[in-house]
């Protein structure tokens, strides 16, 4: 990974308009925001801003708008919470562009925070319009990134404003290229991958590129049961993608020639209905009945990941191995999650994770906090996992 600018490559700041880029997409209901993860997440980096005298102007999308304003969408719903995560008030203009934008930024003072409308109420925005581009740069006269989670997306707010300002990475996204470069970019093998989910179809793009880089892949979930089919092995009424099984064959030859281990279950728990607390037994995965389901993996299986991440000195985890969300079928999921933590804080793992329902996994197991790094970002963490490019990263490197 080239290197990036950062905050530690300004000088000066105070009394500059700051366009801070951030995700402020969070969950709301009722009006009120349920989940303030991500408003914490990019605090340190406003309140940075702050502190220096800049004035920090806040760019953020919600939801998908489509290029018209629509009021449930309306980012003056969380202003509240943003200015309580802040402990600072936070002002409000009604456009990201036009005279509203302009009048609110020029009432500001230095160290003021203003939070503009919803980027995507401008068609402009998804399009990385030049013309919509430039509006939102008449407001600013440094650029900085800190939604990490958008960077794989090519908008005029991620990526457009950076070929027209000053642009540097804030502290979110610093921590988070930085996490990642030890995950990937320049791991300290072993690398172990753990990847699970429903379906191999999502992910074959991410099996692809990571059995050249890792030393060990993991697979689990529903996934688990596609490759399972591929070697003959019949796995009743279990979630399968049939029709991929030539897909799983071709992942498994490309590892073998990369001299990756690919670790597939040998047990499982099973069901005949999916729901919490079903009838389940624990059998092997070439005795799965007719009738029943794998919604997890068994303990021998679960003896084999944990000893796959005792040997690595590098773990990158995107997707859980079972039905996490309906009790028993957490309990492999939770038992490697704590395994992780546990060789993370003894200083014998680089451990990062990413991808929505594996941080919803392991906060389940009470562990996310012990890893070495929980991406929030789901889209962008998938592409980075997958090896492409991301824009709204690309564009922050020094080289650019």
């Amino acid at each position: 990974m080239p290197a990036f600018k950062t905050l530690d490559d300004l000088n000066d700041i105070a009394g500059k308009r700051v366009l801070l880029r951030v995700d402020l997409n969070v969950p709301v209901a009722d009006g009120k925001v349920t989940d303030a993860t991500r408003i914490e997440r990019v605090a340190p980096t406003i309140k940075e801003l702050s502190a220096k005298g800049a004035k920090v102007i806040l760019l953020a999308h919600f939801g998908r708008p489509k290029g018209e304003p629509v009021a449930d969408m309306s980012l003056n719903q969380i202003v509240s919470t943003v200015s309580e995560v802040l402990d600072q008030a936070v002002a409000f203009a009604s456009d990201c562009i036009g005279e509203p934008a302009a009048t609110a930024v020029a009432a500001m003072n230095n160290g003021d925070i203003l939070l503009l409308e919803n980027t995507r109420f401008h068609k402009g925005e998804e399009k990385n319009d030049p013309a919509f581009t430039a509006e939102l740069a008449k407001n600013g006269d440094i650029f900085i990134n800190d939604a990490f989670s958008a960077a794989h997306r090519a908008h005029s707010s991620t990526e457009g404003l950076a070929h027209i300002l000053p642009a540097y990475a804030g502290r979110t996204m610093q921590a988070e290229l930085e996490a990642l470069e030890k995950g990937l970019g320049k791991p300290t093998h072993p690398v172990v991958a753990i990847v699970g989910g429903a379906k191999v179809s999502s992910k074959i793009d991410l099996l692809m590129n990571l059995v050249d880089k890792v030393d060990a892949l993991v697979i689990g979930g529903g996934m688990a049961n596609t490759f399972l089919a591929a070697q003959g092995i019949d796995v009743g009424k279990s979630l399968c993608e049939h029709d991929l099984t030539e897909t799983a064959k071709q992942i498994m030859t490309k590892a073998e020639a990369a001299g990756c281990a690919i670790v597939l279950p040998v047990d499982g728990v099973v069901a005949r209905e999916f729901k919490a607390h079903a009838a389940n037994e624990t059998v092997s995965v070439s005795a799965i009945p007719a009738d029943a389901m794998m919604l997890d993996v068994g303990p021998k299986s679960i003896a084999v990941v944990n000893e796959w991440i005792s040997k690595a000195a590098t773990l990158v985890w995107n997707g859980p191995f079972g039905a996490f969300e309906i009790p028993p079928f957490d309990t492999a999921t939770v038992s490697a999650a704590k395994h992780a933590a546990e060789c993370t804080k003894a200083g014998k793992l680089v451990s990062v994770a990413g991808g929505g329902d594996t941080v919803s996994a392991l906060n389940h197991a009470g562990v996310a906090d012990d890893f070495s790094y929980v991406s929030t970002a789901g889209g962008a963490f998938l592409e980075w996992m997958e090896g492409k490019e991301l824009p709204g990263v690309t564009v922050l490197t020094k080289t650019a």
